[in-house]
């Protein structure tokens, strides 16, 4: 009868932990879990206990069962201490768990002292094994330790009831259930049938009661329940960056969104391919005002359907560590239903559509010329740089439409013409310099270089804000990357921010090579124009150190045109 009974109980602790396993969230107290870990291993000794046939085995028995008395009086009381939001520090919790650890490392000395048990025998009383003992003085203070964890529980539940009015009252009520079985099968109902033990049956009770408790604190977990709501209606998709913009990782939703998110491993910096290239866009936006933190992302079907094209809106915020700051966090919500009801709106009148498309191409000139205006003006106040951005702009042309004809690099030719559309902006920064480092007729000290330098950050901050409400995002990022980082130098000696290789956006690398080229066959107020043979040396020697090394080929096959575009400028 007893092996029945305790196996009876065994299995069931089993299963019910299963079943805990099979619903776990990471949002339960782990302290739940960890009784539901420990259940199993006291019935398990009790269940020993049951078939035990000498004394050594009855008290291993004995040290197994002690390992529920024990450690599930901790777990039960920190759940309550949690749930309730009692005691939170973790000096207070770390001394009760260490009381616990005491007390097992006692019971630990069963069989090897008399402080516990002063005396231990064992007999077969009708083939059922009977484990005879004389209690010793720290026996007590195990009663002692129950009795004390019992109380402090109870304390925090009343505490709670009084004090708390968001703990929800079902679940403090639930909690006083296991910490009050748990006291009162060592001291009252041990043993109701004097060859059997109780205990284990408690045990069993109390997870079915911390079922009961997680199922209806899943519910009162707002901020779990929401998010996982928002992801399974939205494809709410969310992923996390630290400010070196490694990867720390994302949900499914999100990998989904952005395959290359699938590619990337923890801590690898996103890259340059197309969706990194504009959430790195995003993280530099909000990094430059953190008031800038939404955005549209576009994801277009493969097959070209527009029905499967969806567009997301896109949410970046502080990820935070308790109160220090770590890095970014993006979520991505699927906002495409709103923006075709939006487009169906701009398209119900035919007439207006064409108004409005008018006026658009208007405005959008306007805006093209209204930027022209500025970089014509930002050139008019340097003396030596007359004519610049006519010739790097076509500079740029040429040697994007070698890159074109080479066809290593693959850029569509939305992204060519950006990049064109975008050279003449390249210098804006200079808006800022004071006209007295700026006029100058002679070479730079140290001091006005260095004040010189801040253009390229600045043009970027310019731009940034000049096409702050632009529906042309793409343009956006090929125009600040052209102005900030045109400087940049292929072995990371450049300036503002000392990118390297690869890490310098493809717009830049072609900008620098029409840049200094320009710079070198012009006559300047510090210097008369290079030969082009002295100024193809230059560029050449500057490959793989100056410039990319991938592009020296275009450079190469460019140099003919650049030379005779050169020879016709006045």
């Amino acid at each position: 009868m007893e092996t029945i009974f305790y196996g009876s109980i065994f299995v069931i602790s089993i299963l019910l932990t299963l079943f805990y396993f099979v619903i776990w969230h990471k949002h339960f107290d782990i302290n739940i879990t960890l009784v539901f870990t420990v259940v199993p291993i006291a019935c398990l000794g009790y269940l020993m206990g049951g078939e035990a046939l000498n004394l050594r085995e009855a008290v291993i028995a004995l040290k197994i069962q002690f390992l529920g008395g024990c450690f599930l009086q901790s777990f039960v009381l920190f759940s309550i201490l949690n749930l309730c939001h009692v005691l939170d520090k973790k000096l207070i919790k770390s001394i009760l768990f260490g009381v616990s650890v005491f007390m097992f490392m006692i019971i630990l000395t069963i069989g090897h002292s008399d402080a516990f048990y002063t005396k231990l025998s064992f007999r077969m009383m009708g083939g059922v094994p009977v484990l005879s003992r004389e209690y010793g003085p720290l026996h007590t203070v195990f009663y002692v330790y129950v009795i004390l964890f019992f109380l402090i529980g109870l304390a925090a539940i009343v505490y709670s009831l009084l004090k708390k009015s968001q703990i929800p009252r079902t679940v403090i009520y639930l909690l006083a259930i296991p910490d009050f079985f748990c006291m009162l099968s060592y001291l009252v109902i041990k043993r109701l049938y004097s060859r059997l033990d109780f205990v284990p049956l408690v045990y069993v009770i109390a997870q079915v009661i911390f079922l009961v408790i997680i199922f209806r604190m899943s519910l009162y977990n707002v901020s779990a329940t929401v998010i996982d709501s928002m992801v399974r209606k939205n494809a709410l998709g969310y992923a996390s960056f630290d400010f070196q913009y490694r990867y720390l990782g994302s949900n499914e939703s999100a990998k989904v969104l952005i395959p290359e998110l699938a590619d990337l491993g923890v801590d690898d910096v996103i890259g340059y391919r197309p969706a990194e290239r504009k959430m790195r866009h995003f993280l530099d936006s909000f990094k430059r005002n953190p008031g800038d933190a939404h955005f549209y992302f576009h994801v277009d079907s493969e097959d070209g359907d527009e029905e499967k094209n969806r567009i997301y809106s896109v949410e970046i915020a502080n990820l935070y560590d308790g109160r220090r700051k770590r890095g970014y966090f993006l979520s991505f919500t699927d906002d495409t239903e709103r923006q075709r009801y939006i487009e169906l709106l701009d398209n119900y009148n035919d007439k207006l559509e064409g108004e409005v498309a008018e006026k658009t191409r208007h405005i959008v000139e306007m805006h093209d010329n209204l930027i022209m205006s500025l970089a014509m003006m930002v050139e008019s106040r340097d003396n030596s740089t007359g004519g610049h951005i006519k010739r790097t702009s076509d500079g740029v042309r040429i040697l994007v439409e070698e890159i074109r004809k080479e066809g290593k690099l693959d850029l569509t030719p939305e992204f060519r013409r950006n990049v064109v559309k975008a050279a003449p902006m390249h210098d804006l920064g200079k808006i800022a310099v004071d006209d007295a480092v700026l006029r100058k007729n002679g070479r730079f000290t140290d001091e006005e270089y260095a004040i010189m330098k801040k253009h390229a950050a600045e043009g970027a901050r310019v731009i940034h804000e000049v096409l702050l409400h632009t529906q042309d995002e793409d343009f956006k990022l090929i125009a600040e990357n052209v102005a900030h980082y045109h400087h940049e130098r292929w072995d990371g000696s450049g300036y503002p921010e000392g990118l390297k290789g690869e890490e310098i956006p493809i717009e830049a690398r072609i900008m620098a090579i029409a840049d200094v080229y320009d710079a070198l066959v012009s006559k300047r107020v510090y210097k008369e124009a290079f030969s082009f043979e002295k100024a193809d040396g230059i560029i050449m020697e500057g490959m793989g150190t100056q410039f990319d090394p991938g592009l020296k080929t275009v450079y190469e096959n460019a140099r003919p045109l650049l030379e005779e575009y050169y020879k016709n400028q006045p």
